[in-house]
Parts: C-alpha cells; sequence; structure tokens
C-alpha cells in the first residue's frame, strides 16, 4: 500500500477545500467581522463533537488576538451555562449539517434574547442555517475520508475560517505585536517585550573588591561570586574595572606574574556596562552578543554599581 500518495491525496482534497472556499468567499465574511466587532460583550462559539473541538481552538486563537471569547459546550449550555451568554455578546454556531440536535436546542434561547448569531455550516437552508444571522458555508465537495464519514476536509475548512476571521478582526482592531505579547507574557515574545534588566539582574552578593585589593584575594571572591568576573571599585564606590577569569588566564603568562599584585593591574579598565535598568533584556542581550562577553555591569548615573546581567540569566529567562 502506498502511504506516501494517500497521504498526499488527503493534503489535495483538503487543500482543495480551502482554494473553493476562497473562490466562493462573500460578503458574509464582511458582515460577520463587523458583527462580532461591535458587540460589547464576548463571542461565544459552541459546536458539538469534531466541530466543538474545532471550535474550542477557534475560541482560544480569538482570545489570544484581542476578541474576548469562549467555547461553550451545547449540552452544558442546556444545563445552566446558557447564563453565561449575555445580551452584548454574539454567539458562533459550527455545525456541518446544521441540525445537531444538541445545538439546535440552545438556537431559540439565543434568539430570544436577540443575541447575533453566525453559523458555519454546510447547509444554509438547515435549522442552524435558517436561525442564523450571518451564514458562513463551510461545504466541501468531499472529506478526505475515504468512509466520507469522519470529518477531514471540513474541519480544516472550519478552522481555516476562524483564523481567518481572528485575523480580519487583528486587523481591525489594529491589533499589534505589543499586543499580542500582553495576551502572552509568559512566551518568547512577551519575554522579548515586557522583561527588563532590572527584572533579571542579580544585585545580591556581588563580588566587589575596592582598587587596593591583591589579585590572591581577588581570585577567592571571584571563585565565591561563581560569575567568572570580579568587580573592582574605587573608594567611593564607583566601578573601575572588572577582571574576569580570562583576564586571570591571560596574566598566568605573564613574567611578572604573582599574586601579591593587585588585581586592578590585570583588569579590564574599560568594562561593558549599562545605565538604563529599564532596558528590555533582549536588547541587553544583543549587546552582550555584540561585545562578546558574557557579563554586563549595570551602573547609575554616577557609575555606582547597581547589578550585574550574566548570559546564563538571560538564556535561563528564555530571552532569546
Amino acid at each position: 500500500m502506498d502511504f506516501v500518495k494517500i497521504a498526499k491525496d488527503v493534503l489535495d482534497i483538503e487543500a482543495k477545500a480551502l482554494i473553493d472556499s476562497k473562490n466562493r468567499i462573500s460578503e458574509n465574511i464582511n458582515k460577520a467581522v463587523e458583527t462580532i466587532y461591535n458587540i460589547k460583550g464576548k463571542l461565544i462559539i459552541t459546536g458539538v463533537g469534531k466541530s466543538g473541538l474545532v471550535g474550542a481552538k477557534i475560541a482560544a486563537t480569538f482570545a489570544s488576538t484581542g476578541t474576548p471569547s469562549f467555547f461553550i459546550h451545547p449540552t452544558e449550555a442546556l444545563h445552566g451555562d446558557l447564563g453565561m451568554i449575555g445580551k452584548s455578546d454574539a454567539v458562533l454556531a459550527i455545525s456541518y449539517s446544521g441540525e445537531s440536535e444538541e445545538l439546535i436546542k440552545i438556537l431559540p434561547h439565543i434568539k430570544r434574547f436577540d443575541i447575533p448569531l453566525i453559523a458555519m455550516s454546510g447547509y444554509k437552508d438547515s435549522t442552524l442555517g435558517k436561525y442564523s444571522d450571518v451564514f458562513i458555508s463551510i461545504k466541501v465537495e468531499k472529506e478526505a475520508c475515504p468512509l466520507q464519514a469522519a470529518p477531514t476536509a471540513s474541519t480544516t475548512l472550519t478552522m481555516a475560517l476562524g483564523d481567518a476571521l481572528a485575523v480580519c478582526l487583528m486587523k481591525k482592531r489594529d491589533f499589534k505585536k505589543e499586543d499580542f505579547a500582553s495576551f502572552h507574557p509568559g512566551g518568547s515574545l512577551g519575554k522579548r517585550l515586557f522583561i527588563k534588566v532590572k527584572d533579571l539582574m542579580r544585585n545580591k552578593n556581588l563580588p566587589i573588591i575596592d582598587e587596593e585589593t591583591s589579585l590572591k584575594d581577588a581570585i577567592v571572591v571571584m571563585s565565591e561570586g561563581k560569575l567568572g568576573n570580579v568587580l573592582i571599585t574605587d573608594k567611593s564606590g564607583k566601578l573601575k574595572a572588572v577582571l574576569s577569569d580570562g583576564d586571570l588566564r591571560r596574566a598566568l603568562m605573564k613574567k611578572d606574574f604573582s599574586l601579591d599584585k593587585k588585581a586592578i593591574e590585570f583588569a579590564n579598565k574599560n568594562p561593558k556596562k549599562c545605565t538604563n535598568k529599564n532596558l528590555l533584556a533582549s536588547d541587553a542581550l544583543k549587546m552582550i552578543e555584540d561585545y562578546k562577553i558574557q557579563m554586563l555591569v549595570i551602573v547609575d548615573e554616577n557609575d555606582k554599581i547597581l547589578g550585574t546581567l550574566h548570559i546564563h540569566d538571560l538564556v535561563e529567562a528564555g530571552i532569546k
């Protein structure tokens, strides 16, 4: 049996369903977008079986792209959850046949409160189609299932049309990446746009020594600090230099090397620093990468040390 051919045939059938739908797309999309955009409440999505599973995904997409939305199963709606649908809401109901028993039973209750009803169905003359204020066709020529029993091409089309509505509403609302990030603060985009240097920098038990400290004592502080660096300050507490483990290795190669010498003699007296603790962590990472360093020292306008930001802290926080 040629499974490669079978897989390609399935994709051809589902792709054709999408193209056919694209070619017959109508002004009803505009009506659906305007209906959803103008509600003051939420978009409630409902459906049974596979349509319900697709509906739950569509609701999640809407909710994360600026349109308050959630999914209600028709059976649960009949047993109390209808109270979750308010007069300022709209309902998007999904049923390929348009005759799903559980779904049909809640339609009169929805219309009784004059709640806008958008239908996604394969048949406009179905019960669902007749109840709807806006009808969006999810009709397909055939399912990819060889038995024409399992929803396949039709569910793919339904999900794609849900995505299309969500994107249309994003455009309508001028929904930007900052808005998306606010709905996904734990995601990579949210981290890039919201996490700042002050949120990740280390400001306790920093490995700090003064400029008179010997290299021998500096090595002890470096080991205890576990940053691979020692911060060197003057008597007033201003940052003067940074001694890294790389500097230490290079010092070992010098003929005049001595552990009794001052650590600042072997340190970098022009260390990379940042005076803006409100800088985005993603921008700080770019600085670290551009400078080819491992640690950025955060200082105030007087060069007093506020903290350090190590590349490992950024990586562990998921900043990319």
